[in-house]
């Protein structure tokens, strides 16, 4: 009678490769959930919302609100790549409010760089937005007057210059699509009330001036 307990030498391998390939399966699986997780919650944290000042600040180089249209005014980091997605939705933003908002985009140089370290694609594809001229910010020299820290912050004054918005126009880091400070700002340049709520919406995007330090040149 044939003993049962004994064991098969030439099944071993194949039990012991088995379970290696699971173990690495779940090593795999872990690492790209635990990957997705950190990009997801990096692309949904705010950055720095700066302090906007609440009334059009005479010292800036802009002139103030004309012809009895709001102005826009947004600051963008050239090397930025979240701000790819902020510049598409002030396109989207300009082809439905045409003739009802005067828009200035402004692009930091810090003083220790070249002016074609300002000059990125960015820059290419806000300058061919109807309606929008760009400007290169000296240093920082009108973000620090308008109270902006973050690529993509964009503030809209009324005529009378009057602070109207302040925030970012994407629903998250780098991501495209329908969101509350695109609506918020279309709602107030078509004459609708909006709610204290919708005045103020988060902004993502890279630090104007932390990123400026360690961008190449």
């Amino acid at each position: 009678m044939p003993d049962s307990t004994k064991i098969n030498p030439s099944a071993s391998p194949v039990r012991a490769g088995n379970f290696s390939t699971i173990v690495l399966a779940v090593i795999w699986l872990a690492l790209a959930l635990g990957g997705t997780w950190i990009l997801m919650a990096y692309a949904n944290t705010p950055s720095a919302p700066g302090e906007p000042p609440a009334i059009w600040p005479k010292s800036s180089a802009l002139q103030p609100p004309t012809n009895g249209h709001p102005a826009l005014v947004m600051f963008v980091h050239p090397h930025c790549p979240c701000s790819r997605a902020t510049i598409g939705e002030l396109g989207l933003l300009m082809a439905h409010c045409q003739g009802r908002v005067r828009a200035d985009v402004y692009f930091l140089r810090p003083a220790a760089m070249s002016e074609e370290w300002v000059n990125t694609d960015l820059w290419r594809d806000a300058s061919h937005i109807p309606g929008v001229t760009v400007h290169r910010d000296d240093d920082g020299r009108e973000a620090h007057i308008f109270g902006s820290e973050t690529s993509g912050d964009t503030r809209l004054y009324s005529p009378a210059g009057e602070l109207l918005f302040n925030g970012g126009i994407t629903s998250a880091r780098g991501h495209s699509g329908d969101n509350a400070g695109r609506d918020a700002i279309e709602a107030l340049l078509s004459g609708q009330l909006i709610s204290q709520k919708q005045i103020q919406t988060r902004v993502f995007g890279c630090s104007l001036f932390e990123c400026s330090a360690t961008t190449n040149q």
